[in-house]
C-alpha cells in the first residue's frame, strides 16, 4: 500500500526476495500505481479493499494519517502488516492496530528500519549497563513526511533504540523544538533520564545541510560510537592493564530494508513475533507523543518571553 518514494523501495526490495510473490500495489492515485506496477511486474490497484483472498501479507508504506484505516482493514480481513513507523499518528491509533492484530491472530510489524541495522545489532551484542546516549539524526529538507513532526518522522527510530537498549522508559523528559521550513516541529532537542541514572541527548532536524546517522553509547569501561550510514564504528575499553584500547565494531553490511523484509516473511511463514512489533512501537510512540507535549510547554514559554521583552508597538507574536 502507497507507491510513495519510500512505497517504492519496498517494492524494488520485494520484488527480489525468494520465497514470496510480488503481487500487486496500490495506491489511491491510479496512474502512480500503474506506474509502479508496470516497473516492478506485477498488478496495480487503488484500494487496500482490492486485497483481501489475494495476498497473504501486506506493506502500509501510505501516510501516517491513514496507517490506523488500512492497518486495522487488513488486519481484520485476515492480512499480516508491516506498518511503516509511526505506527501512527495518535497513541489511540496505535492501539487500534495492536488489538486489531490481537484479536484477528495475525502477524503486525512496525518499520523501525534501524532497527534492522546490522550496526545496532552488533551494539546490542556489547550493552552491559548504558549510562549515557548521545545520538544525532539529521536529514536535508524535503517534502516528505511533512504531515508529521521531526519526532515521529525521524526520532522515532532512536528513541525505539534507545528504549530497546535500557530496557526502560524514562522517568523525566525534557524537550525543545522549533518549526521552520514547514508547520510542524522541524528540528528537537531531548533529554530523557532513566531510573537507572542513564542520560539521553537526542537530537532531529529534517532542515540540515548534511544528512547525519551517530549514536554514541558509555557504559562501564567502554565507549561505543556507530555511524549508521556507513554502518560501522569504534569501540574504545579499558584493558586489563588499565590502558585505552580501540578496535572496530565489527559489522557485516547489509541493506536495513531487506533485512527487516526477510524477518516479516518469516514471522508470516512461521507465525513467530515481530522484533518489532506493534508493543514496541507503542512503547515509542508513547514516549515520542510525550516529548511533543514538552516541546509544546516549551514553546509556550518561549512565546510569553518574548512577549514581555517586545519593544513599544512591536508585533506580539509567538516564535514561528
Amino acid at each position: 500500500m502507497g507507491a510513495g518514494v519510500f512505497g517504492r523501495h519496498h517494492l524494488r526490495v520485494l520484488a527480489g526476495l525468494a520465497g514470496a510473490e510480488l503481487v500487486g500495489v496500490a495506491d489511491p492515485d491510479a496512474e502512480r500505481a500503474r506506474r509502479a506496477a508496470e516497473e516492478f511486474g506485477c498488478e496495480a490497484f487503488t484500494s487496500w479493499e482490492e486485497l483481501p483472498g489475494r495476498v497473504d501479507a501486506a506493506v502500509v508504506a501510505a501516510p501516517t494519517s491513514a496507517h490506523v484505516a488500512v492497518g486495522c482493514g487488513l488486519l481484520e480481513a485476515g492480512i499480516d502488516v508491516l506498518v511503516e513507523k509511526p505506527i501512527a499518528a495518535s497513541l489511540t491509533g496505535a492501539q487500534r492496530l495492536v488489538d486489531s492484530a490481537r484479536s484477528a491472530g495475525r502477524v503486525l510489524q512496525v518499520g523501525h528500519l534501524e532497527s534492522f541495522n546490522p550496526v545496532v545489532e552488533a551494539v546490542r551484542k556489547l550493552k552491559t549497563l548504558p549510562l549515557f546516549f548521545e545520538v544525532h539524526r539529521l536529514s536535508v529538507f524535503t517534502p516528505r513526511s511533512l504531515d508529521i513532526d521531526v519526532v515521529l518522522d525521524l526520532m522515532i527510530h532512536d528513541l525505539d533504540i534507545v528504549l530497546c537498549l535500557t530496557g526502560l522508559k524514562p522517568s523525566e523528559v525534557r524537550a525543545a523544538g522549533i518549526s521552520v521550513l514547514s508547520g510542524k516541529v522541524d528540528i528537537a532537542n531531548v533529554r530523557l533520564a532513566f531510573p537507572t541514572g542513564c542520560i539521553a541527548n537526542l537530537t532531529a532536524s529534517r532542515v540540515s545541510t548534511e544528512r547525519v546517522r551517530k549514536l554514541r553509547l558509555f557504559q562501564p569501561g567502554q565507549y561505543i560510537s556507530v555511524d549508521y550510514q556507513r554502518q560501522d564504528g569504534v569501540v574504545v575499553e579499558v584493558g586489563p592493564d588499565g590502558r585505552f584500547g580501540f578496535r572496530a565494531l565489527g559489522v557485516e553490511k547489509e541493506e536495513p530494508l531487506k533485512r527487516e523484509l526477510e524477518s516479516f516473511l518469516e514471522c508470516v511463514r512461521t507465525r513467530g513475533r515481530p522484533q518489532v512489533g506493534g508493543t514496541e512501537a507503542l512503547r515509542a510512540l508513547e514516549v515520542a507523543v510525550e516529548i511533543l507535549g514538552k516541546i509544546e510547554e516549551h514553546g509556550k514559554i518561549v512565546a510569553q518571553s518574548l512577549s514581555a521583552h517586545a519593544p513599544p508597538g512591536a508585533s506580539r507574536g509567538g516564535p514561528g
